[in-house]
């Protein structure tokens, strides 16, 4: 099972990385200006589409989340909601993995 929260972990490092690097562009591109980063967001069908599934991705992961975190009896799972908010689905569903391993991995010792 170590290997495994290994895998999550070095997932959820990447996860965190790469829209931060993408954001890196835009802001190197663009500066820092909100609105131009809103208008790029919405400015084609395919974009509509990826936010939209990411959005509705999020809320099952929030809802499964919701079940899965006291059943494995790792407390609160707010951090992980924080976590997709700020950074993305891509870093806080391998990092709430993660550390559900560590805590199975703790209960079965």
């Amino acid at each position: 099972m170590e290997d495994r929260s290994k895998a999550y972990l070095a997932l959820a490092v990447l996860g965190a990385i790469v829209p931060f690097a993408i954001f890196g562009v835009f802001v190197a591109d663009n500066g820092l200006d909100l609105a131009e980063f809103a208008d790029e967001i919405v400015s084609s069908t395919v974009a509509l589409m990826i936010l939209g599934d990411l959005m509705v991705s999020s809320l099952v992961f929030w809802f499964w989340m919701s079940r899965e975190a006291p059943r494995a009896g790792m407390g609160s799972w707010w951090p992980f909601v924080v976590a997709n908010l700020l950074v993305g689905l891509s870093f806080a569903l391998p990092l709430f993995l993660y550390f559900r391993e560590r805590r199975r991995t703790v209960a079965a010792a």
